[in-house]
């Protein structure tokens, strides 16, 4: 990747960086398609992004549904016609006694990464309330299926499923815009969840905060476009538009909200 590349993104986003262009070359020299793990759509941003600035390589994501929050990408020269099947997707469902206990998708992700496989190759666990789901790299699905007989003091079977047997998500995501005058972590929140800079801080410092499913204790990260950040016990924020700024030199934003 060439330098200027770099300083658009922030510095722990450059070891991505580094293996898309390997993905990149990779599809360029042996002239076949590359498929990636499941990314959340902050590295899906970089990707399409990268994508577009160096190289004439086609691209499609996939990440079982319509609305896939985490998804596959298939990168391929131009001669490809992707099928489905090339995603290699697999959906589970956690089959449990559902009238005597409650899942949540914190104890479902929990069980699925203590089992030892990176969080890269799940995509996203679904639920209508009472039905669990989740997307998984065909390549783990019968270990997963095997592993998996406990989440939490519950008793599970993960069984297979066909799409035509997923579940409608219920999508809680409300679109609110907000204006602020930073982008810091902390201030996000305050402003969002309506709480104090202080409580805001103490939660990211206590470990209660996440950007892009990874523990982030920084109040002063700048939040980028397409971040998600889930704060425990209030919910999640997803950053979907920057719109510019304000007279005041405030940022405009578009957000996806969700409320505990």
């Amino acid at each position: 990747m060439n330098a200027n590349v770099y300083q658009h993104f922030r510095k722990d986003e450059h070891p991505f960086i580094d293996s898309v262009g390997d993905w990149l070359e990779q599809v360029e020299s042996q002239y076949a398609p590359y498929l990636s793990d499941f990314l959340d759509p902050r590295q899906a941003y970089i990707l399409e992004t990268l994508i577009r600035q160096n190289s004439e390589l086609e691209f499609q994501f996939y990440g079982g549904y319509e609305q896939a929050e985490r998804r596959r990408c298939l990168i391929f020269p131009d001669y490809y016609e992707p099928k489905e099947e090339d995603f290699e997707v697999e959906l589970l469902e956690i089959v449990y006694p559902v009238k005597f206990s409650t899942l949540s998708h914190g104890k479902v992700l929990g069980t699925l990464v203590n089992t030892g496989i990176k969080r890269d190759y799940f995509g996203d666990i679904i639920s209508d309330g009472n039905q669990w789901q989740v997307f998984i790299a065909k390549e783990i699905a019968n270990f997963v299926e095997n592993q998996v007989e406990k989440i939490g003091k519950i008793s599970v079977r993960v069984e297979k499923r066909k799409y035509t047997e997923m579940i409608l998500p219920k999508d809680d995501w409300m679109h609110e815009r907000t204006t602020i005058s930073s982008l810091r972590l902390d201030n996000l929140i305050s402003s969002v969840y309506n709480i104090s800079r202080q409580r805001s801080k103490q939660l990211i410092e206590s470990g209660k905060v996440k950007v892009n499913w990874t523990e982030n204790t920084r109040p002063d990260f700048l939040v980028d476009l397409l971040d998600i950040v889930s704060i425990r016990g209030f919910g999640r924020i997803q950053i979907q538009e920057l719109e510019g700024k304000t007279k005041k030199d405030k940022f405009r934003l578009l957000l996806g909200v969700l409320r505990k």
